[in-house]
């Protein structure tokens, strides 16, 4: 059984492009991000890359969207793709979404539930918005959710911070991705040997 998928939300290039703030984190959470999408396959486990895409018409976008003819993540045009300094690998699996949940409209929970992880970690931006609702739904679900504090963030950080407060220790633990690896690493070990875990019980 796998120990883990990770979630990367969101890491667009209209984000980055259109944000002073997110651009001026992006070099040190695209490191982060990489080192711990690398880990996750190492152990034997599943990336998941998760974006935002809409028509060019908007027909598919949500409501504030719509209202206010707000262009982003246009399917067709390069704002709705990866940052291209990310490691995406072809075993990873790549989500679409249309809302700000990685669970709303996609089949994100059927692949989920055939892979049965044990830890759920959540990456990506923005935290007060996609990150937030996803690291919820996940919670919903009953999984164990994890979130890598240092490969998250938001172009508002008053609200990055608000949320961090609202959903750790609750919803959601916040530990560096270092923290994570090692975690993920006693899982895969205790998962390989099931009986050196009860011997030390």
């Amino acid at each position: 059984m796998p120990g883990a998928a990770l979630i990367i939300v969101d890491l667009l290039n209209d984000f980055f492009e259109r944000s002073p703030v997110l651009a001026a984190q992006r070099a040190a959470l695209v490191t982060a991000t990489n080192r711990l999408a690398r880990g996750v396959r190492a152990a034997g486990s599943t990336v998941f890359w998760v974006r935002q895409e809409f028509a060019p018409d908007l027909g598919d976008a949500f409501l504030d969207m719509r209202r206010r003819n707000i262009a982003v993540t246009i399917q067709g045009t390069r704002g709705c793709q990866l940052l291209p300094e990310l490691e995406q690998r072809p075993e990873d699996v790549v989500v679409v979404k249309k809302r700000y949940s990685a669970f709303y409209g996609t089949d994100l929970e059927q692949r989920l539930s055939q892979l049965r992880p044990n830890l759920l970690i959540v990456a990506g931006v923005n935290t007060h918005a996609c990150v937030r609702m996803t690291v919820i739904d996940a919670y919903q679900r009953d999984y164990d959710v994890v979130v890598a504090s240092d490969c998250v963030t938001s172009y508002d950080l008053e609200h990055h911070d608000v949320t961090v407060r609202y959903l750790d220790g609750k919803v959601a633990r916040f530990l560096p991705s270092g923290e994570i690896l090692t975690l993920l690493g006693a899982l895969t070990a205790t998962a390989l040997n099931p009986a050196a875990l009860r011997a030390e019980g």
